[in-house]
């Protein structure tokens, strides 16, 4: 039975629900304005970061209490931990730097300097790499865990945000406001494709096999869908409006999950004819369950979780949860 937290950002909570009943079974107190969230891969622990408050508070899953509120940076969002779980990473939006938690100790072990305002971060599946978005420096900083120092930094777009890496490691797609897509070989940690896409993207997700990465276009209404084979877009799927919050993929690749927050609604695009299969309506920041039957979704106009079955596309339970849920994660089974 796996579990669902969810970050409460306006009353520095953080609502635990069980899966397998739908309904919370703790109500852990964080810092000031929870944004962003980690789980261990053996779940045993959840990391918060606290906007507000320049902390992470860590959850023990067992007892669904904080057991460390770490110190980092100003402006904690991002976050990503290390495939063995060893490390955590924070981007310090106002600092322009990231924080190195040891997961061991709970205590930061490095602060690395990076570009400004970075965000989206994301690990190379072996476990030696860190890219790290710089919004406001239109640049990529590439971090090695070995030693923590930054051994490149790749110019990309404008304020690039979001970030993904292909399951094999070897590239990284960067959405970047200015309407493109940078592909960084991670190789020689450089662009080789800058791929046009929608008005004002911002969600972008990649599927299990690595051949085609999603990307939701907020001011079009749409998703791009690239093929990795290639770097072009061979495909533009309508789905509601203002697609703005996140894209989730069922474990097994044959459907892409997109929240609308201009309309609250999650679109279903089938893979197999990239086109919208089903319209649920509710919207906000997802997950879904490691088995591909449940997607939950953080609507943070209502303070609820809405729990899709992804076999009927439909809403088979409303949990009340805190004040602006925003941050959603799950623990492994």
């Amino acid at each position: 039975m796996g579990f669902v937290y969810v970050a409460n950002e306006d009353d520095a909570t953080v609502s635990v629900i069980a899966t397998s009943t739908n309904s919370v079974i703790a109500t852990v107190p964080v810092g000031g304005r929870p944004v962003g969230m980690v789980t261990t891969p053996d779940g045993k622990f959840v990391y918060v970061a606290n906007g507000l408050d320049a902390t992470v508070s860590v959850i023990a899953t067992s007892t669904n209490s904080v057991i460390a509120t770490v110190p980092v940076g100003n402006d904690p969002v991002g976050m990503v931990i290390t495939p063995d779980g060893k490390f955590v990473y924070v981007t310090n939006g106002d600092d322009a730097t990231v924080s190195v938690i040891a997961t061991s100790t709970n205590s930061v072990i490095a602060t690395v300097p990076v570009g400004g305002r970075p965000v989206g971060m994301v690990t190379t599946p072996d476990g030696k790499f860190v890219y790290v978005a710089n919004g406001d420096d239109a640049t990529v900083s590439v971090i090695a865990i070995s030693t923590n120092s930054v051994i490149a930094i790749v110019p990309v777009g404008d304020s690039p945000l979001n970030i993904v890496t292909t399951p094999d490691g070897k590239f990284v797609y960067v959405k970047n406001s200015d309407n493109t897509v940078s592909v960084i070989a991670t190789s020689t940690n450089s662009v080789i494709a800058t791929v046009p896409v929608g008005d004002d993207p911002i969600p972008i997700e990649i599927t299990p096999d690595g051949k085609f990465v999603y990307v939701a276009n907020q001011d079009d209404a749409t998703v791009s869908v690239i093929a990795t084979s290639t770097n072009s877009v061979i495909a533009t799927v309508p789905v509601g409006n203002l697609p703005d919050f996140s894209i989730e993929i069922t474990p097994d690749g044959k459907f892409v999950y997109v929240t609308n927050g201009g309309d609250a609604t999650v679109s279903v695009i089938a893979t197999s004819t990239n086109s919208v299969i089903a319209t649920v309506p509710v919207g906000g920041n997802m997950v879904i369950t490691p088995d591909g039957k449940f997607v939950y979704v953080a609507n943070a106009n209502d303070n609820t979780v809405s729990v899709i079955s992804t076999s009927t596309n439909s809403v088979i339970a409303t949990v009340p949860v805190g004040l602006f849920p925003f941050a959603i994660v799950i623990t492994p089974k």
